[in-house]
């Protein structure tokens, strides 16, 4: 009778390895995607000269292509490129802001799984970047910041798996751009697993 049960826990076991094994090989490997997204920036003290301009947002739509690896179903690894469009408007009347930010990222993703269809992700990385920002009053004088730089940047949100291969997220990101007080992103994004 023991060895009835220690046999029959034996091939559970080896079944529940096995699956795990086939599990583990189906939610590694590379894939692929993009997204469109809304990319929010804001400049605190736009005029820092006699301070007659408090602050400035605007938004525009950012569109990223990337690609990555998944080790198993908890960790993987990305490299984004974003291009964060041009937002620009006017503070006041005759003083205008204009800025444009794009670069790439790599990125470190943790994934926690919620059953086979839903999952919840964080991601961390650092965006290499070119940044333009410039302002212009009624006399047409213009100010203009150009910087190569790279920030952290930061983020988490939540994914659905449409069938084996297709999975669908939507994220939200924060960066640290030096000449933005304030800069974060919304995705929508779609991905392929190879």
């Amino acid at each position: 009778m023991n060895l009835k049960l220690i046999a029959a826990m034996a091939a559970a076991v080896a079944f529940a390895a096995g699956a795990n094994a086939q599990e583990q090989t189906e939610t590694s490997g590379f894939y692929m995607g993009g997204g469109l997204g809304q990319f929010n920036a804001q400049i605190d003290n736009v005029d820092q000269i006699d301070n007659t301009v408090d602050n400035w947002k605007d938004k525009d739509t950012a569109y990223k292509i990337f690609a990555g690896y998944r080790l198993n179903r908890f960790l993987g690894f990305e490299a984004d490129y974003m291009n964060m469009g041009k937002p620009s408007g006017d503070v006041v009347p005759g003083f205008n802001v204009q800025s444009a930010v794009d670069g790439f990222a790599p990125y470190v993703i943790g994934t926690l799984p919620l059953g086979p269809y839903f999952e919840l992700y964080g991601r961390a990385g650092y965006y290499f970047y070119d940044a333009t920002t410039q302002t212009t009053d009624t006399l047409d004088n213009r100010v203009k910041f150009k910087e190569e730089s790279d920030s952290f940047v930061y983020g988490g949100g939540i994914g659905v798996n449409l069938g084996e291969k297709f999975n669908l997220r939507a994220e939200y990101e924060r960066f640290d751009i030096r000449n933005l007080n304030d800069a974060d992103a919304l995705w929508l994004t779609a991905a392929w697993r190879f």
